[in-house]
């Protein structure tokens, strides 16, 4: 008879995680660091830099996370939903459900982050991520079916079984024991954790019950932000879900290399240095803005509309950027003009300071040229 395998909610210590605290807690440290600088910088951004801020860095977590689940959503669409959501000027298009609900969810995650969790926050979220599905049996309530919570890849006739979660009969027993755990965890709580070591657990605990039909990732994302938020005591704003999306197999072999024992350093340490490379990418985002309003200053005046689009456009897709930068194909499509006013367009800019130019004849690249706002 072969041997039984057990998944941690089946060991006799679930959900007792322990860990290594010695090595996360420079990490731990590292975190409050580069929050102290981040929120230092954020102070220089003020009025609609702000909102537009706001609204870049919770819009691009929101297709990230999606994007994780293999949902790809409408960028406008949810940016115009979450500038609703955020009282702030919006056209009259109409939004999907499902950018309309994650929007609400991210924003309700924004201005709420202190409240304490509870059943009630989650199946509100739940309800929200699964607007306008017509799939599943449960929404806004935690899954009910008798069949096993399986997540498989590969062939219907020989899946492989990544992880069982508990029987839907024990979902109420095992979410009333995490919201408990997740409360008490706080800075206030009776039992209080440091930030990044409260929210990796947090993550893992949640999606090990997996205690929805769809939709456990993104809400357990968004319990780690609400973390993260809790412990700095303002909205974090952490390229979480950009950061994961990036390198999907590291964060779902981590899952996987920690489902069936419950010692998490490993997952720990993963989780922190994730969130720390969110916090860098999200520094960085507040960075771009500022130098695009010294570029755009700088060089007021100097460009025609379609150059100001372009570079709108070239400062929207940093700190990533275009792949191997801007082509004089892309300037045509962006500007919607011809190929010669494209060409003396870039020269243009070129000749001014704005962008640089690598290569030559069809490898010809152009990038911003951001030196023109260091120091200034």
């Amino acid at each position: 008879m072969p041997d039984r395998k057990y998944w941690n909610w089946e060991q006799s210590d679930w959900p007792h995680f322990t860990f290594d605290a010695a090595k996360i807690e420079p990490f731990e440290h590292e975190f409050l660091l580069k929050a102290g600088i981040c929120s230092g910088t954020i102070k220089h951004v003020h009025g609609e830099d702000k909102d537009f801020l706001t609204v870049q860095l919770i819009s691009n977590e929101a297709l990230r996370t999606s994007e994780i689940e293999g949902e790809i959503l409408n960028r406008e669409s949810l940016q115009s939903s979450i500038r609703r959501n955020f009282g702030l000027a919006v056209d009259n298009r109409k939004i999907p459900p499902a950018e309309q609900g994650i929007a609400e969810m991210m924003a309700d995650l924004y201005y709420h982050f202190q409240a304490p969790l509870s059943d009630k926050i989650l199946f509100c979220w739940h309800d929200l991520l699964m607007k306008g599905r017509r799939d599943l049996k449960e929404i806004g309530a935690y899954r009910t079916d008798e069949s096993a919570m399986q997540v498989v890849s590969g062939a219907s006739h020989a899946p492989k079984v990544h992880f069982e979660a508990p029987p839907s009969k024990q979902m109420a027993q095992e979410m009333k024991a995490f919201i408990s755990w997740f409360n008490d965890s706080g800075l206030d709580g009776k039992k209080p954790l440091p930030p990044l070591t409260r929210a990796g657990i947090a993550h893992l605990y949640f999606v090990s019950i997996h205690p929805f039909e769809d939709g456990n990732g993104r809400i357990g994302r968004a319990i780690s932000e609400k973390v993260l938020s809790q412990a700095l005591n303002q909205p974090t704003l952490i390229a979480l879900s950009q950061v994961i999306n990036a390198r999907r197999k590291h964060y779902y072999d981590g899952l996987e290399n920690n489902n069936k024992r419950n010692e998490l350093t490993d997952w720990l340490l993963y989780f922190a240095k994730t969130i720390l490379e969110g916090q860098e990418f999200t520094q960085k985002t507040i960075d771009l803005l500022i130098n695009q309003t010294k570029f755009l200053d700088r060089f007021k005046g100097q460009f025609n509309p379609r150059q100001e689009k372009v570079v709108r456009r070239l400062f929207r897709e940093e700190p990533e950027g275009f792949k191997g930068g801007l082509s004089a194909e892309n300037y045509v499509r962006m500007a919607e003009t011809s190929r010669a006013t494209a060409t003396r367009d870039l020269q243009d800019l070129v000749a001014k300071g704005a962008l640089k130019q690598t290569g030559a004849f069809k490898s010809t690249r152009y990038h911003l040229q951001l030196d023109a706002v260091k120091g200034g």
